[in-house]
């Protein structure tokens, strides 16, 4: 008896290509599909076939039904693995530093992979997210909108580089975790604010580490997001430890209010 090779099934073709884009970062989290009848068009393929990849797919968690009839990818990993880890977090303060020292590694490894493996397409969103950063450092506006906007950009910035790792475990975990990332982002600018210059020194540690990436420096790019961590890392610790001292003189100021008189 001969052994037969049976074609690949229409739809699970279709779901396979689909998964490699949601896999490979092509097809972001949010992102809404065209609506079935082009998307078949698109794919050259039968509305029914079509139609059985996306129900695999969101079966499988990796799309998502919206009003409508419209589908949206899924992320990889939901909220059931950020929301309580961001919880914990909010909740204690003092684990920033934690989250810091896990960044200094996973930002070097993605810049070393960046500048290794980055193509043209990557760069030009390195670039152009870089710029974006660039103008709103330019800004004049309120204090608390400018940290706004410059962490927004600065937390743009970073997604472009884990993209250009191709590195869709790196990818995938940072991205989960980007709105920690930028609230993050936001609460250190808030902070590192307070100390004068640190807002070109934020910009040009950037700027060193787009520099390298473009460059296709990988030791170059490691060692200019680790030490654009670390600075932030070291810069907050200085700045909890001048508002302990602070909290402490007003402590023993206030403590005159509850002596007794001599």
């Amino acid at each position: 008896m001969k052994d037969s090779i049976r074609p690949a099934k229409l739809a699970d073709t279709i779901a396979e290509h689909l998964e490699q884009l949601i896999v490979e970062g092509s097809l972001r989290p949010g992102e809404k599909l065209l609506p079935e009848r082009e998307l078949a068009v698109r794919f050259n393929v039968s509305r029914p076939s079509l139609r059985e990849a996306l129900e695999k797919l969101e079966q499988r968690g990796l799309l998502r039904s919206g009003r409508g009839g419209a589908t949206f990818v899924a992320p990889l990993l939901g909220p059931t693995f950020t929301e309580p880890l961001h919880a914990v977090l909010a909740a204690r303060p003092e684990t920033t530093l934690d989250y810091l020292e896990f960044r200094t590694e996973v930002e070097g490894a993605a810049a070393y992979y960046a500048a290794l493996r980055a193509t043209d397409v990557d760069r030009a969103q390195i670039q152009a997210r870089f710029e974006a950063m660039e103008a709103a450092h330019g800004h004049d506006v309120p204090a608390p909108d400018l940290a706004r906007e410059e962490a927004d950009a600065d937390a743009d910035f970073h997604l472009a580089v884990y993209e250009a790792t191709h590195n869709v475990v790196i990818l995938h975990i940072m991205r989960a975790l980007a709105e920690m990332l930028r609230q993050d982002v936001f609460f250190n600018r808030a902070k590192l604010y307070q100390r004068t210059g640190v807002r070109q020194l934020l910009l040009g540690q950037h700027r060193a580490l787009y520099e390298a990436i473009m460059k296709g420096d990988p030791a170059a790019a490691r060692a200019a997001a680790e030490a654009h961590i670390n600075f932030i890392r070291d810069a907050l610790v200085e700045i909890s430890r001048a508002d302990a001292r602070l909290e402490a003189s007003l402590r023993r100021i206030a403590g005159g209010d509850i002596v007794a008189e001599k």
